[in-house]
């Protein structure tokens, strides 16, 4: 990029802001007056850095309603092999903010999961960090046994590391206390970023559903429980 394709791009940027301050800001001036000293999320959404990743697009959600945490791979280190940025988000959104939901999100095209189907490691040789990092990723491309990073197999992968990524979040003390007291559920997305598609993890049958019987399946889980409370 030169260095006028550079100031371009952040004239875009604070353009950006500049319509943000005179046309967004003003029709939400209630919202974020309600943002001001406090945030109450109710979901923890673990999403990939990919630039083509917008949480709240694909959730049509408003500010205050999700707490996104977002790296390289949406990888998830087990507990006490990476502590730090990752590990206390989660520790904070679980035990600070309460949140009941935390969500796995990968998708199509990952970088990262390209890197770790391609056997050629000079091409991370001048990004140790993230080669150890994607480490936390192995697991998941040993259970494909593939070696090629065609589009198939990149889904795959991506869709094996949402898996592993949820059981690391298993080992995370906060997340084992809120799962064994019934206040946390985890849950694992795949986003297809063609298609627009969203598809989500059953974790009983370890596949991937689509978005009308995940709701169907919990509207009827919330149905049982509901007629469980009734008194007899």
């Amino acid at each position: 990029m030169t260095d006028t394709n550079a100031r371009e791009t952040l004239i875009d940027l604070l353009h950006g802001v500049e319509r943000f301050n005179t046309e967004v800001f003003p029709k939400n001036r209630e919202l974020f007056a309600s943002l001001a000293d406090q945030q109450s999320p109710g979901t923890l959404f673990i999403a990939c850095a990919d630039s083509r990743v917008n949480p709240s697009l694909i959730t049509q959600t408003k500010p205050g309603e999700l707490f996104v945490l977002r790296n390289i791979g949406n990888i998830v280190p087990a507990y006490g092999e990476m502590l730090g940025g990752v590990s206390s988000a989660i520790e904070y959104a679980v035990l600070a903010l309460k949140v009941s939901h935390i969500i796995v999100c990968g998708h199509s095209d990952c970088g990262a999961m390209k890197a770790l189907l391609d056997p050629d490691p000079s091409k991370l040789a001048k990004m140790p960090t993230v080669a150890s990092w994607l480490r936390n990723a192995e697991a998941a491309r040993a259970v494909l046994e593939v070696s090629d990073a065609g589009p198939a197999s990149v889904r795959s992968l991506a869709e094996q590391n949402v898996l592993l990524q949820i059981s690391h979040l298993r080992t995370h003390p906060a997340v084992a206390a809120g799962l064994a007291r019934n206040t946390l559920t985890l849950q694992g997305w795949f986003y297809d970023i063609p298609s627009g598609e969203v598809v989500i993890l059953d974790e009983a049958s370890r596949h991937f559903v689509s978005v009308h019987d995940a709701i169907e399946t919990l509207r009827a889980a919330t149905a049982a429980a509901a007629a469980q409370a009734q008194p007899a």
